[in-house]
Parts: structure tokens; C-alpha cells; sequence
């Protein structure tokens, strides 16, 4: 299962090597729940990736609010990684919150600014973007 965002920066402050960055990044990705194959449908590919990426982005009812449910998933073990960040950072958001909320700025804080390749960078830019964009049409619904 998933850490929770804050266990998920916690781990990362203790880890200086960007290699072990890297390591707790694909092992993230391995913790993230299987996507079912059915979800992985054109519908659900997030454009603008390297890698072959989807994520189905729907609502829960959470409290009585609207709340952001993700799945995800990736044919490369990294990215996957950065998928399972993107989940935990959006998950259980409002639509609202999900607009507002920057993925990107969230590895900066995990400290992948300089250490992620401009492809890497592209490719987390297009899930964000992605997300964001569900978020929107999920909000127009509700």
C-alpha cells in the first residue's frame, strides 16, 4: 500500500543520495495498487510521456465532499515511481484542491529539480497537466 504524502517526504529527507532517491522512487511505484488492464485504454494514456503512462482519474465520495480517486501504472519501473507521487499527491483532493496543487513543484521539494532528465521532466509536466484537466472536467459535474 501507498505511503500518505507526509511519510512519503519524511522518507525522503533522510535519503541525501540521489541514487537512493531514485531507488525509493521505483519502490513506490512497485507499492502503488495494479491497475486493472481494462483502465488502460487510450482514454486513459497520459500524452507528452516517454514512457507508456495511464491514469484514471475519477471522483469518491469522501466525508460527504467530492474527492479525487487515482489509479496508475507504467510499462518502466521509474516512472511508475513518479506516477505513485502524483497519486499520493492528488488523491482525496477536492477537484478544486487538484487544480491548485503542483505536482512539479512537489519533486522540486523532494529535491529531483537538477537530478531529472528534461524527458523525465516533460513526462511528470504531462501528468500533472493531465490530472489537472480531469480535475477540471470532474468539477464541472459535481
Amino acid at each position: 500500500m501507498l505511503p500518505d504524502l507526509d511519510t512519503i517526504i519524511e522518507n525522503f529527507e533522510i535519503l541525501d543520495d540521489p541514487m537512493d532517491r531514485y531507488e525509493y522512487v521505483i519502490e513506490l511505484g512497485k507499492l502503488m495498487p495494479k491497475m486493472p488492464e481494462a483502465a488502460k485504454v487510450e482514454d486513459n494514456r497520459v500524452s507528452g510521456c516517454e514512457s507508456q503512462v495511464w491514469i484514471d482519474v475519477s471522483l469518491k465520495d469522501e466525508a460527504g465532499h467530492p474527492a479525487l480517486k487515482l489509479e496508475g501504472d507504467s510499462d518502466s519501473h521509474i516512472v511508475k515511481g513518479f506516477v505513485a507521487l502524483m497519486v499520493a499527491l492528488y488523491e482525496g483532493k477536492t477537484p478544486d484542491e487538484a487544480i491548485k496543487a503542483d505536482g512539479f513543484d512537489l519533486l522540486k521539494r523532494l529535491d529531483f529539480g537538477s537530478h531529472i532528465t528534461s524527458k523525465r521532466s516533460n513526462g511528470v509536466r504531462a501528468m500533472v497537466d493531465r490530472i489537472r484537466k480531469d480535475a477540471g472536467r470532474l468539477q464541472t459535474l459535481n
